[in-house]
């Protein structure tokens, strides 16, 4: 039986997760390391999106109102970030 690895915190494995897409898109690492990598890319991928969701989730729960209706709301961009690039 596999033993469960220790949650990670969303940043850190953001952190890792572009720390790999640097190596990556340098090229200068042997097929089976770089296959290695990417699998762990994958698994960072799937972990932090299952949060982001988690998080949105949470989120949507606070907001909602008594009455059962969302009261959602876009997040405020910063003053002058271009859009999309949060």
């Amino acid at each position: 039986m596999k033993e469960k690895e220790p949650e990670v915190k969303f940043e850190k494995s953001l952190a890792e997760l572009r720390t790999i897409v640097d190596r990556l898109e340098k090229g200068e690492l042997e097929l089976d390391e770089s296959l290695k990598l990417f699998e762990r890319g994958v698994g960072l991928i799937a972990s932090c999106s299952t949060r982001l969701e988690d998080a949105q989730r949470r989120v949507e729960v606070a907001l909602k109102q008594k009455d059962g209706k969302r009261a959602l709301k876009p997040f405020e961009e910063e003053p002058g970030e271009p859009e999309g690039e949060a």
